[in-house]
């Protein structure tokens, strides 16, 4: 049921905060782009290979959190990640973030002439150089704004561990 809202909530999203742990367990939090969420995995890209990537390199866990602004219900996502940074499956996914960079672009622009919206800058454009967090959802929480959690695991994933 989670996994549903989740789903949709996702689908509008560009950004997702990424929260990671270094060796010294000093905590880093950094927005990073959102490609896609497919099947039980996140797709996020990081285009700065700064404390994320390095946390990551260290202790591939991770701790996404997204907020639905229509309900203003957030959204934790833990789970194992695993970098992507070369080979086919990197090839297939920066082509994404390529169709996503141009979608993206255009509706920014189309929004400013029809005025919903004032951007300061139009161009998503990134560097040639992009890892691919590859994140498994493993545990989803809702947070309400009553303060409320409700906790869902996806067992399936689990057991698999």
């Amino acid at each position: 049921m989670m996994v549903k809202k989740l789903d949709d909530i996702l689908k509008n999203r560009e950004f997702a905060y990424v929260a990671t742990v270094s060796s010294k367990g000093e905590p880093n939090a950094a927005p990073k782009f959102l490609l896609k969420k497919e099947n039980d995995f996140l797709y996020l890209i990081d285009h700065v290979m700064g404390m994320t990537y390095k946390n990551l390199k260290i202790s591939p866990r991770a701790s996404v959190a997204v907020v639905d602004p229509k309900t203003l219900m957030g959204y934790q996502i833990n789970g194992s990640v695993e970098i992507i940074e070369k080979g086919m499956e990197h090839k297939r996914l920066l082509k994404e973030v390529r169709d996503k960079e141009i979608k993206l672009t255009a509706k920014r622009i189309i929004e400013d002439v029809r005025g919903t919206t004032h951007h300061e800058a139009f161009d998503v454009a990134f560097p040639e150089r992009l890892v691919v967090f590859k994140v498994r959802i493993e545990r989803i929480t809702e947070i309400r704004t009553s303060g409320k959690l409700k906790r869902e695991k996806l067992y399936h994933l689990l057991e698999e561990k």
